[in-house]
Parts: C-alpha cells; structure tokens; sequence
C-alpha cells in the first residue's frame, strides 16, 4: 500500500501501524455546516422580504435580516435543470437536464442523467469529511429508473448523499405523499386526520438526520439540501393557516402586482423607478390560450371569489412551510448550530402557470388536458388546500406572485427565469447582514460560491472520475462588497422551446411560446432589452439596434453548441409524456404479487387508451374476505378492484369527477375463486378518450356490466402507484381509507391484459398462469 507509512515485520510486536490510509476524511476543525433551501415555484414577489405585502414568511426575513438578498438571481424555468445546476455548479444541458427528467430523450443535453464528470456539491463535501444529506423533493432521477428494480445510479444516496428522505418524483400529494427512505419505499407515519403534512414530516426528519450525526460526533459538520414540495402543486395547507389569509386576496392579481412593485422599490429589492410589465405580453399565435391571463375586471363574481380562495389556500401553504423552517432554523440555534451554518435559499423557478387562466380542484386535468367547470370547481371552494382537492390556482397568481416580471415558469422571460436568493453565514456576515445585491447571477454559481466560503477547490477527481469544468463564478465578492463588479457576463436560457441569451447587460429574447409544438425556430424573431437599465422588459428595442440582436443571437448559438443546447423541443406537454423512453420492456400481459411495493406508473401496465382486463386468483377466502385486491392512482385518477362488505367491486375513477362503478350482486364464495373485470373499448370521445364496456367477473361468469370511459393520459403526477393487496397514499376511492389490506383469504396473483385478446382466452390463460406458478 503506497500511502501506508507504518512498518511491517514477522511479528506485531516489532511492527508499527500507520492509520491515517484507512481513516475516513476528516473535515477541518469548526468547519461549517451548509445548508440549502430550495423552494418549490415560488415567484419572487411572494415572499415577505422581497416584496409581498400580504404572505408572511418570517423565517425567511429571519435569514435575509442575517445574510444578502440577490435582486437578480436566475434560474433555468424549470425545476430539475435548476436542482441540477445549483449541486453542480454545470448548466443545465451539461448535466442531461434540457426539461424535467420526465421529458427525457436520447440526446447528450436531454438524457436526465448527471454524467459522473459532473460531481455534486454533495459528492465533494463528503468526501472532505461532511455528513451529507436530501430531505423533500428530489426530480433528479429519470422516471423510468425510480422503481425497486431500477439502478438507482442517479437516486441521492448515489450521487453524494449518506441519507435520503422524500419523494424522488416532481410533485407529490402532501397530505398522502409517495416515500422513500435511503433506497426503499416507506409509508408515511401517520394521516392528516392526525395531524400529518408533509412540510412537517421532512423539518421532523430532517432534524433527527442532523440530531443523529451531532450526538455521534458534535465535531462534524454537514450538508443539508432542504427541499419541500411547496409551494409546487397541489397546493396543500392545514385550515387554520388558510384562515389567515380570508378576503386579503379580493382586491385581484393586478392590484397585488402594483402594491407588491411598489413595497419591492421601497425595501430596494427593485431600483427606483423599474416599470411595471403588461398582461399577456404575447398573443395566442405565439403561446398557448392555457398561457394566457383573464384580467381581474373581465371575471364574474364566482370567478373573483373562487380565484381570490385559490391565492389563500396558496398564501397558507407558502407560510405553513416557512413555519416549518422556522423549526429547523429554532433547532440549531437551540443547539448552537446557527451561527456557524452557511445558508443559500432559492426558489428553483418563477411561480407555476400550470393551473390554467381558470384555476383548477385537479390539476391533474391539465396534464389530461381535460377542461376545468367553474361550478365544479366552486363546489369545492370550502375544501380547497383539504385532501379531497388537488389544487392549483390560475395563470393570473402566477403572473402576480412573479411581480413586477412577464409571464412565468416555463419561460424565458423573467417571470420564470428571475428568483428569489438568500446567502447567509451568520458569524462571518458582520455589517453586510441585512443588506440587498443587484449583480447578475445564476443557479450555477451558488456551487462555486460555497465551495469558495469553506476553502475547497473544484477537485480533478471524484471517485476516480476526472471532472469537468464548472460554469459558475463564485458570488462571495459580491456578498462581500455591494460596489463588487459583476462576475457573470453571459448566461444563455432554452427550455421547452423558449429561448433566450444575457450578455453584458443586455438580454435578447426568441419570441416563442413554451410547448406550442410551432417548431420553425428558424424563423423566430428576437425581443432585444438592455437589462441593465429595463428588468422588466418593457421597452424592446430590436428594431432601433438591429447589429446588437445578431450579436446576442450569435452569442447564443455559441452557447448551445458549448453546451449541448441542441436540438431544440418545443412539442405539447402531451407529445412528451408520451415518447418512448427506456425503461422495462413493455409486454401484453403483466402479472403482480402481493407484499410488494407500489409499481409507479412509469413502469407499470398502461391502459390508456385501449382495452384491457384484470384478472386475480383468490384463495382460502372465508365470508369475512374484505380489501383492495388491485388499486392504481388516487381519488383524482385512478381504478380499483376490491371487497367490501363480502361483494366485489371495481371502480374507475375518472380524474376525480365521475366514480364509474360496478358491484357484484352476491357475496364472493368461500374457498378458491377467479375475479376480475374486462373493458372493451369501442370507440374515443372525445379524441384520446376511450369509451367502452365493462363487465364484472366472478369464478368466470359475468355479474355485472356497464359503460365506462378512461382518462386520455396518467392517474397522477404525484406517483401514487400500482398496489396489489392494499391502495397507498390517497386512495382510489373514498369508499374505503387506505390502506385497506386485504384480509380473510389470500391472493395468489393479479394478471393485467392489454394484448386485446378475447376474453374467454384470457381467463384460460389466467388459470395456465397458475398452473405454472
């Protein structure tokens, strides 16, 4: 051993050791701990120390009051290009992460995989002696690998971190999350009904994840990359903190984007003198009408009324879960930890616009792209932020809490692009504590700046593996002194087809809109602003100064070819959800057994859009026999086939607005019995719909039949997933309360057929199948 300084004779005795090659590193002594907090599309102008006049958020005006705010902080407009950016300190493209891992495709900028060359923050602290770890969201992982029988090559706990505790998809349910725990899945610890949220269960986690390090060994610092759901979709609040915020929303989104822009120019968030950006910056022939805003005076009353509860429930979540930081934040001072924590808290993109010009219980029809109903939706107004919706609130409170900017996530413009960013070491601040920054900067350099406050250098090497150059600059001259000259010069921007490139104070702008599927990128014409004098992009000024648009256009070809930008995809939300991606290969016939985890839906039986059937051998069933025999999804999309009260029955859950339900008209019999269910699909309406038949079976005859119709695209983006013998999460159904084990018999296996084959066929191969089992 070449590192080994000891010496070896015959005997011990006459030996000496020489420990040091087979300690573990050590981090230098009063090392500081670092953490992120990394908000979940939150708009700039929604938090209490960058402009709101109404959401409080005291947990971050506690971390601004002790460090430096930045003005003009940017990120990619999307959230797992942002993550990406922000652990590795490389662009977005550079790390496979062009979209969401979901929209991953077989190109070097797109692959949603983070080559090994690119390290993580995580990866070097822990190998320079810090304890690392991922509490919350994770969307880092592509979902076709976030599966029990994937390589978990890009989940946390690969990628530099001892400990993990979250959910690995971008959204979860936050009254009945998806979990994992390090590697494996795991229920959540409690219900609502008791008290449960998720904000609370990653602050309860993530301080026994540090509380369990410090009483081992007090001496070693740690890495905490803090990462809730909010304010992401659904929009999820204990009542009482929704309370809070009754009728301080009805005035409407366009009188809170002039107050919140003048309180952002009195604290000095914006210069004095900034405009203020127009509605609807671009028509319907450049974006999509689900883009576009209502003005406030166009609404009617039920829709003022119904919008104005959507921003509550939102102000609720947004402080719910800063009380919860609060928590964290009350934890280390407690334990004398405060003072010596780097702190950087971002947002990872402008608000989110998902929620369509009208706002939606379910937001889960956008991605069906199935159309909201006002009086549907006004139906649940007392229930909105409560388990029985899936929330999100329109297009004109994502343009608001995005104040004083155009548009929102997803663009290029800076109302996706311009966030929120705080950077605090409480002991080494001094008098710069409190104080605002106007330099540019971006989500790759915040690696840079921290490896910069504690005395690390980029390394050449992680875990054998040469590393590639960083991206970012470093921030620390600029946190230290207000007159430091800009760092960053350029910083190009392309996202689902968006465009856009920051060169020395001037910004140039591809006006195209975000998932339009127009493609022709080469005739688009470029918006020039100059920055240093019009944040807000109010005054385009291509056509005065025609040879500084071809410069910056130039300057953005340049930067894609670096960066592996190309090629550029703006196709429908729908056209990306459904590539072919790889993944388990798909078959006609999948079988499943009980006391396994949940299947997530990526690589689980799809049945969009054709027919199929289910088929289960029960056994040893006694006139008690009662539970979930099959259950995918949740009660916003999802279909189930369970025993209740001794009678079978299935139920396909149409995005939440319709149970489509079948039951059998007799108890099941004692013993040994075939169940299941068939659909034939007959024809689609509208488009993408399938409509069809259904009928019930039970020991090979059928007992009852009907009509049903299935949903165009996924039971759920928050990763509730397939179930055989019981329903995770949220169930399908509120006929029953998870998880709703099967009891009094047993079963022996769950067949789901898509291959179109007649029916009596299938059920003889269902009993072949057990037959060879």
């Amino acid at each position: 051993m070449a590192d080994f300084k000891g010496t070896i004779s015959l005997d011990i005795r006459d030996s000496k050791p020489d420990w040091d090659p087979f300690l573990p590193p050590k981090a230098a002594k009063n090392a500081p701990n670092v953490i992120y907090i990394v908000w979940d599309d939150v708009g700039i102008a929604a938090f209490s120390c960058f402009g709101s006049h109404i959401i409080e958020t005291p947990s971050m005006d506690r971390l601004a009051d002790m460090g430096v705010r930045f003005s003009q902080w940017h990120t990619t407009a999307l959230c797992s290009p942002t993550r990406a950016s922000l652990l590795t300190g490389r662009n977005c493209h550079r790390n496979g992460m062009a979209c969401i891992v979901e929209g991953a495709n077989g190109f070097p900028g797109m692959s949603a995989v983070i080559p090994p060359e690119n390290g993580t923050l995580a990866e070097i602290l822990r190998d320079e002696g810090w304890s690392t770890y991922a509490i919350g969201k994770w969307h880092l992982s592509p979902d076709t690998e976030i599966h029990q029988a994937a390589s978990k090559r890009t989940w946390p706990t690969s990628r530099g971190f001892d400990r993990y505790y979250g959910f690995l998809g971008g959204e979860s349910n936050q009254w009945y999350p998806d979990l994992v725990h390090d590697n494996h899945d795991v229920e959540q610890p409690y219900m609502p009904e008791d008290g449960y949220h998720l904000s609370k269960d990653l602050t309860d986690k993530a301080i026994s994840f540090i509380a369990d390090t410090k009483q081992a060994d007090p001496d070693r610092p740690f890495f905490l990359f803090y990462a809730p759901g909010a304010t992401h979709a659904p929009h999820h609040a204990p009542k009482e903190w929704i309370e809070k915020y009754k009728d301080k929303f009805d005035a409407g989104y366009e009188q809170y984007r002039v107050d919140a822009w003048k309180r952002m120019m009195e604290i000095g968030i914006l210069p004095e003198g900034t405009e203020l950006s127009e509605i609807n910056p671009w028509d319907t022939d450049t974006i999509n009408a689900v883009d576009m805003v209502h003005p406030w005076d166009s609404l009617n009353d039920d829709q003022k009324k119904l919008f104005a509860r959507m921003a509550e429930v939102y102000a609720g979540y947004l402080s719910y879960t800063d009380h919860q930081i609060g928590r964290l934040l009350d934890y280390l001072e407690e334990t004398g930890q405060l003072e010596n924590t780097i702190f950087v808290a971002v947002s990872d993109n402008g608000a989110s616009g998902e929620g369509t010009p009208d706002g939606s219980v379910n937001e889960n029809k956008f991605f069906n792209n199935w159309p909201d109903d006002l009086q549907e939706n006004l139906s649940k107004l007392d229930e909105l932020g409560g388990p029985n919706t899936y929330n999100h609130y329109p297009t004109g409170w994502a343009w608001a809490f995005n104040t004083p900017f155009k548009m929102f996530k997803r663009y290029s413009l800076e109302g996706g692009i311009a966030d929120m960013c705080i950077v605090t070491h409480g002991k080494s601040m001094g008098p710069v504590a409190g104080q605002i920054r106007h330099q540019y900067f971006h989500a790759v350099d915040v690696m840079p700046t921290i490896l910069d406050m504690v005395g690390i250098n980029n390394p050449d090497k992680i875990g054998g593996v040469p590393q590639s150059h960083l991206d970012g600059v470093s921030m620390l001259s600029a946190i230290e002194a207000a007159e430091a000259e800009d760092a960053r010069k350029t910083q190009y921007y392309a996202m689902l087809g968006t465009r856009a490139i920051y060169h020395e104070g001037w910004k140039a702008v591809a006006k195209h809109g975000a998932l339009t599927g127009a493609g022709h990128f080469d005739k688009d014409d470029w918006e020039l602003y100059h920055i240093a004098t019009d944040r807000t992009e109010c005054h385009d000024v291509s056509a005065e100064n025609p040879e500084k648009v071809k410069e910056l256009v130039d300057v953005w070809m340049r930067e894609a070819e670096a960066n592996d930008v190309l090629p550029l995809d703006d196709r429908t939300a729908r056209e990306q959800l459904t590539l072919w991606r790889p993944g388990p290969e798909e078959r006609d016939r999948y079988v499943y057994k009980p006391g396994t985890s949940a299947v997530p839906e990526s690589v689980a039986v799809n049945i969009r859009g054709r027919s199929f059937a289910i088929g289960a051998e029960l056994e040893n069933l006694t006139k008690d026999v009662s539970g979930v025999i099959f259950a995918h999804g949740s009660r916003f999309g999802g279909h189930s086939l369970y025993v209740k009260d001794g009678h079978l029955h299935y139920v396909y859950n149409f995005l939440g607005i319709e149970e489509q339900r079948l039951v059998s008209p007799d108890p099941l019999p004692e013993g040994n019995v075939a169940v299941g269910m068939v659909f034939e699909k007959t024809h689609e309406e509208p488009t993408y719909v399938a409509n069809g038949k259904m009928s019930l079976r039970v020991g090979g005859q059928t007992v009852a039949e009907g009509t049903m119709r299935t949903q165009p695209g996924k039971f759920t983006l928050s990763g509730d997933g397939l179930c055989i013998g019981w329903d995770s999460a949220d169930p399908v159904s509120p006929d029953y309360q998870p998880p709703n084990r099967f009891t009094g018999g047993d079963i022996r296996f769950v067949a789901v057929d898509v291959s179109g084959k007649p029916e009596l066929d299938l059920e003889r191969e269902f009993h072949a199948l057990l037959a060879r089992d």
